[in-house]
């Protein structure tokens, strides 16, 4: 059987969808956990000969909505996440992710990365040193003040997923700690609500392009299901501290990721000028 021709990617072999799979379920593990599955899913998209950028990110949504579905079901039925904060966080997030695409159509993306690169490399740092950050839930806002930081979380989050998008579920988690007071455990189950919303609104820009390669994405899908599950059942048996490290090093391969393109896209034209 040609698997490229069924797939639509006339290129594809079956180690590359071998690969790309084993990719896909690794991200459904990372998403489920702390988010960044991105980081290793969409690299291997793209490493398909002949794959579009539009087909792969939008391919790659449609895998990871499938996989932040798993993932927030899961954490709900164990986790127990207030969904007074979070649904309207995931609804505002929505909008963001709208806003930020918008965005990214007149201003690249470029002009951000340095910034996120510095915000990252704070936070690593904020983290390290701060052992007992995110062990326990400490909620540093009452009432309104509550969901108005809530509120506000989601939409820049949501902006920023719309604008770049790697890394977004592991902005969210230490917002969510860091900002607001949850512990690890909690801040990973709003996440995925909140990142189900983000993934859903790119995805819906998407698919009236024809950007989606529906009968592929339904495998990465499945694959990414079957990681989300295994991610979220070990998170919330292994807890904070758990979160905690795989949280680290998400942050660490994040700012690799990112100063990179940094280096590529600002840094090496400038000196080669």
């Amino acid at each position: 059987m040609d698997i490229g021709a069924l797939l639509g990617l006339e290129q594809l072999t079956w180690g590359m969808l071998v690969l790309v799979v084993i990719a896909a379920f690794g991200a459904g593990w990372i998403d489920a956990v702390v988010g960044g599955g991105g980081l290793l899913q969409l690299p291997a998209l793209l490493l398909i000969p002949g794959i579009l950028p539009v087909q792969a990110l939008a391919t790659n949504k449609l895998a990871s909505l499938a996989g932040t579905t798993t993932s927030a079901v899961t954490y709900y039925r164990r986790a127990k996440p207030d969904l007074r904060t979070a649904v309207p966080m995931a609804l505002i997030a929505l909008a963001g992710s709208f806003g930020g695409a918008a965005v990214a159509i007149v201003l690249p993306a470029s002009a951000f990365k340095p910034i996120i690169v510095v915000a990252l490399l704070a936070v690593a740092i904020f983290t390290a040193f701060r052992p007992e950050m995110g062990a326990a839930t400490r909620l540093r806002f009452q009432g309104h003040r509550h969901h108005i930081a809530a509120g506000a979380t989601g939409l820049l989050i949501g902006f920023y997923d719309g604008l770049i998008g790697p890394g977004t579920g592991t902005f969210l988690v230490i917002t969510l700690v860091a900002l607001m007071g949850y512990d690890f455990l909690q801040s990973s189950a709003k996440a995925k609500i909140v990142n189900f919303a983000t993934n859903l609104g790119a995805l819906l820009l998407f698919i009236p392009h024809g950007a989606v390669l529906w009968l592929f994405g339904a495998i990465l899908a499945a694959a990414n299901v079957g990681g989300s599950y295994l991610g979220s059942r070990m998170a919330i048996a292994r807890g904070s501290t758990f979160i905690r490290v795989v949280f680290l090093a998400v942050v660490v391969l994040l700012i690799g990721k990112l100063g990179v393109d940094v280096w590529n896209e600002n840094i090496a034209p400038a000196l080669a000028s």
